[in-house]
């Protein structure tokens, strides 16, 4: 658990002391190959982290839902509609990883 919180902490910390130079840079910023690398790779990450995690949460959740009915087969409408909607919840979260990925690539100004 120490680790988990120590993991998290350096993130934050690397995330925070990145944004400043990442809001420093001026416009009109000559394009690279290292520059479009990094925007697309930012794009196929952005898609597949959002995916992992939501596979991972949706597999929880349907695991779950499975366990309860099967202790009390009586309760399987009442999980099914909360993990229903939950299922739609966490797909949306994969959604914004999507929109967030496509801004990348076809919002850029270095791009277009």
């Amino acid at each position: 658990m120490k680790k988990i919180t120590v993991t998290s902490l350096l993130s934050a910390l690397m995330v925070l002391c990145l944004s400043g130079l990442a809001m420093a840079a001026e416009g009109g910023a000559p394009a690279s190959d290292a520059n479009l690398a990094l925007i697309c790779l930012a794009a196929a990450l952005s898609v597949g982290v959002a995916a992992l995690g939501c596979g991972i949460g949706m597999g929880t959740g349907i695991g779950g839902a499975c366990s309860g009915i099967a202790r009390n087969p009586e309760a399987s409408g009442k999980i099914t509609v909360t993990m229903i909607i939950g299922l739609a919840l966490i797909e949306s979260l994969t959604i914004y990883g999507l929109v967030v990925s496509l801004i990348l690539l076809f919002a850029n100004p270095l791009l277009g």
